[in-house]
């Protein structure tokens, strides 16, 4: 949540006010465009071949590839001043495991620059360093009308990696062939080199009464990077626009903006949008039909604007390239950093991703009950409504499992505080929804409140740990709590020194089974520049907010998720939900996509939205269910539960302002329908879990698009309508109102079962279908094994040793796999080797459960006495009345059972019935 206020008096104002007046909205001329960005501008003004920079002294040192980029010869200038002269810069070009490529570019601190240039901390796992291939030697060869030689470097079998000297060019390649990435292939690549200033120079920069005294110049970076075999480009969030990138620039393409990664505090942001957001994540993942999948990624946390360059944007450019492939060109433009990319080969959707991840880290696993439904507002009055809420759930039978707390929990906006007037028992409040399995949130956002009475501003004021402003002092700036300074979260001692303000002792009022919401994280400043921190504020070592803006919020996420493992004395897994995102936020918890509208518009938006961060690492992700903003119509709020149910991160939330809309308060024909999306979240609860379990081993997404399980239909490229979970499921959101039809395209050359009805419809074509309000269309595959737990409790705690069903719906060759991952739900207890991960095999009439857990001697054993309770069967095409579980040698019947326990008057399936197998077992059901 926030404010578009821009200074106190007006903050105020707001404050008073009962009512957020609409055309206080999204105004565009509050933000920077490119336009008004110089370094945008000047990187936008470039002309093709205007880079000329030369690739010399190549050499091996340290395993890697070493060069340096020297200017190409030019007449001398006698009246060019030393400091004008173009230095060369360092090129180091370095192998890893799995076909990753890794180029950095920065200048030599042997010439002695004004100052180190920022490289993000903390971000790359530190056991990447140990899958660098260490380089023996070089080839070259003279590639095409070239007069020089290019050097060769082997990076995976199959591909190469090749250092053009002159000109300078980086790109991969299938080993003698095609081409896959390409940097500077256009010669658009820009390193404006930190100088000092000269006498009556202008470096300062204004927008909107703001002044950013750039102390150090300009710095900017850019360049080209190529795609081939490129159908689309996908990935850069966070922005609310189509899960395919649409060019910014080209032929027919006019006042476009460049795609702008700068974490911001948008309010009441607008959809199909090339605007920057809360979280900017520099990914950008190309596919295509003739190639397949590769990714590239630029580690640097200043702003960053982007550009797609539409098909002849470079027609009278006179470069040649290669004709046979199509490909996407792309331009990347940074204020400030050095080069540190990387370049990924794929050749498949989950490849990149797992190259990706395997250098930002995987996301972690969260526990069992935040897979569950959250409900939120901004805010439960009292420690009365939160009782009466949670209440309400119970006597409406609609599970939950979090209640949340916005700011007004707290004593006047100062965090880890409660308001003992609103909240005077807060220990007791949790211990009563814990009872229930439940759990609760509250809100600590960056901003501390500058009060001389309050212990984390006194401390952090006395140990110097706040961000400086550009005259050294402790910035200050106006958020919710008035007058505020931020932490310097870029120092690691800071970190650890807030993780440890959310022990119980030190979060007084608090109990194991509260969690933490980071909002506000970009950092949002009401009174700054756009809403931010200035530029020009410090840092540790003097490193400018510029540097390092974009990961501002990452350093926070992770120092809170840190506290809640240390607040458990490292056993227990960590929730923390954050606004900004950056690379690597994966490893800390969950994310939101911000202050959405009750709109139908933004209903559909937050399908891209949420792809894209999954495609970018971000598997934990969610929109508001409802809409933050506005008083949705009853359609809209069913229509986004029945989306929102398969949301990774499922959560209900309001903005102050707008009418309660708790699920029961829209009539009971809709309080059934909100009641049967939750029921089906949580009866697909051990699914998700199991993905969520192959997202922290692989880095591949639980929500994914259809593109990635079906990589070479075409029909899938730019549909971000529909969505897998899973291999297994695929969702069509419904986002219109009143709608009684849908076309959904169903990929593959299998079968696909309704959900709800069994109804099989051939894959590898459109269906145009009937719909009601009573469910989105939502399809099993065929060929596939779905777990749920059929039996609903007041939250998912209470569902732990209930009973599983299994539904197969078996393809063409009658059959059909799956997987069932379990742990306890909340340790770490798993990563020692404590958990049940089994498959399951229907093939030949048989269903076999085989172990996919290795149980080296000593590691942690987790058991279980849950047991498989029905088996639904989709698909079979025999008529068996029995089945024969083995080893036991005992005999199950085969009846007709409802498809959905819960729904007695649904349709009927063939079912085992009661088999009763453990879970943790090794057994086979042979059908009779």
């Amino acid at each position: 949540m926030k404010t578009q206020m821009r200074n106190p008096t007006l903050l105020l104002l707001l404050l008073l006010s009962s009512q957020l007046c609409s055309v206080l909205s999204w105004k565009k001329d509050e933000f920077r465009n490119c336009n008004q960005t110089p370094f945008c501008k000047r990187a936008r003004a470039r002309k093709p071949s205007s880079s000329s920079l030369i690739a010399q002294d190549v050499a091996i040192f340290d395993g890697e590839l070493t060069a340096k980029l020297f200017p190409e010869k030019t007449q001398e200038n006698p009246d060019e001043q030393d400091q004008d002269r173009i230095k060369p810069l360092v090129l180091i070009l370095s192998v890893y495991q799995d076909g990753i490529l890794r180029l950095k570019i920065d200048e030599d601190p042997k010439l002695d620059p004004p100052k180190k240039r920022f490289e993000v901390p903390d971000v790359i796992l530190p056991e990447f360093s140990n899958k660098k291939l260490w380089l023996q030697k070089l080839s070259t060869e003279t590639i095409g009308g070239d007069t020089g030689p290019s050097t060769i470097v082997y990076l995976l079998d199959g591909y190469e990696a090749v250092l053009r000297h002159d000109p300078f060019e980086v790109y991969v390649r299938e080993k003698g062939g095609n081409r896959v990435i390409s940097l500077n292939s256009h010669g658009l690549f820009d390193f404006e080199q930190l100088r000092v200033k000269r006498d009556g120079e202008e470096w300062e920069e204004r927008f909107k009464g703001h002044t950013d005294s750039r102390p150090y110049g300009p710095q900017s970076i850019s360049f080209d990077v190529s795609f081939y075999g490129a159908d689309h480009v996908y990935g850069i969030p966070e922005r609310a626009t189509s899960f395919a990138l649409k060019p910014t620039r080209g032929p027919g393409i006019e006042d476009s903006e460049p795609y702008r990664l700068f974490n911001l505090d948008v309010f009441e942001y607008i959809h199909e949008s090339p605007f920057g957001l809360y979280g900017s994540i520099p990914l950008m993942i190309s596919h295509g039909k003739s190639r397949g999948t590769s990714g590239f990624f630029w580690l640097n946390a200043a702003e960053m604007q982007i550009d797609v360059l539409g098909s002849g944007w470079d027609a009278e450019s006179g470069i040649s390239l290669p004709s046979s492939q199509s490909r996407i060109d792309t331009l990347w433009m940074s204020e400030a950093g050095i080069v540190d990319a990387f370049f990924f080969v794929g050749p498949g959707p989950k490849d990149v991703v797992r190259q990706y991840t395997s250098v930002t880290g995987t996301p972690a696993m969260p526990q069992l009950f935040a897979l569950a439904y959250h409900q939120c507002r901004w805010n439960y009055r009292d420690e009365e409504d939160v009782e009466q809420v949670d209440s309400k759930f119970d006597e409406h039978d609609i599970p939950y499992d979090v209640l949340w707390l916005d700011i007004e929990h707290t004593d006047g906006k100062r965090y880890l505080t409660w308001d003992r007037m609103l909240f005077p028992h807060p220990e007791e409040m949790q211990r009563k929804l814990a009872a229930k399995g439940r759990h609760m949130v509250t809100i600590v956002d960056p901003h501390i409140k500058r009060d001389d009475s309050y212990f984390l501003h006194k401390e952090a004021a006395e140990k110097r740990y706040y961000v400086r402003d550009a005259t050294g002092k402790d910035y200050d700036g106006w958020c919710w709590s008035g007058s505020s300074s931020y932490l310097d979260v870029l120092r690691p001692e800071v970190r650890s020194w807030w993780a440890e303000k959310f022990s119980l002792e030190n979060y007084v009022g608090s109990t194991p089974s509260l969690y933490i919401w980071n909002d506000m994280n970009e950092p949002s400043v009401f009174n700054g520049p756009e809403v931010t921190m200035p530029r020009d504020a410090l840092h540790q070592e003097d490193a400018e907010h510029r540097e390092l803006h974009n990961a501002y919020g990452y350093y926070f996420h992770m120092a809170t998720a840190d506290g809640l493992v240390k607040r458990g004395d490292g056993r227990d897994r960590p929730f923390v939900l954050s606004r900004a995102v950056f690379a690597g936020s994966q490893r800390h918890g969950a994310i939101w996509t911000g202050d959405n509208t009750a709109e139908w518009d933004h209903l559909r938006v937050s399908v891209p939205m949420i792809l894209t961060l999954g495609l970018t690492g971000i598997s934990f992700s969610g929109a508001d269910v409802g809409g933050f903003f506005g008083n949705p119509e009853p359609e809209l709020l069913v229509r986004w539960y029945q989306l929102g149910a398969y949301y990774p991160f499922f959560r209900g939330h309001a903005h102050h302002d707008t009418k309660r809309r708790e699920p029961w308060l829209f009539g009971d024909r809709n309080t059934e329908r909100i009641r049967e999306a939750i029921h089906i979240r949580y009866m697909l609860l051990p699914y998700f879990y199991t993905l969520f379990r192959e997202a922290n081993t692989s880095g591949v997404p639980v929500v994914r698009p259809l593109w990635m399980e079906f990589p070479s239909e075409e029909a899938t490229f730019s549909n971000d309508e529909a969505f897998m979970i899973g291999s297994s499921l695929l969702v069509q959101g419904i986002y219109t109102e009143h709608a009684r039809h849908a076309s959904v395209y169903l990929p593959g050359k299998e079968s696909w079962y309704e959900v709800k009805t069994g109804v099989a419809y051939k894959g590898g074509r459109t269906h145009k279908l009937d719909v009601n309000e009573e469910s989105v269309p939502a399809f099993q595959r065929a060929g596939t094994i779905i777990p749920r737990k059929d039996r609903f409790r007041r939250s998912s705690t209470q569902m732990v040793n209930d009973p599983y069903t299994l539904v197969i719906a078996l393809n063409s060759s009658q059959a059909a796999e799956g997987e069932l991952y379990v742990d306890d739900g909340r340790s770490f207890e798993f990563q020692q080797g404590a958990y049940i991960h089994r498959r399951f095999v229907f093939s030949d009439g048989k269903l076999t459960s085989l172990n996919l857990a290795p149980t080296p001697p000593g590691q942690a054993q987790f058991s279980s006495e849950c047991v498989i309770e029905r088996i639904i069967l989709q698909g079979l095409s025999t008529g068996q009345k029995s089945a024969l579980i083995e080893p036991e040698n005992q005999k199950a019947e085969i009846e007709k059972g409802p498809l959905l326990l819960h729904s007695r008057q649904g349709p009927t399936v063939i079912t085992i019935r009661k088999p009763n197998v453990r879970i943790v077992d090794d057994w086979v059901i042979k059908l009779l």
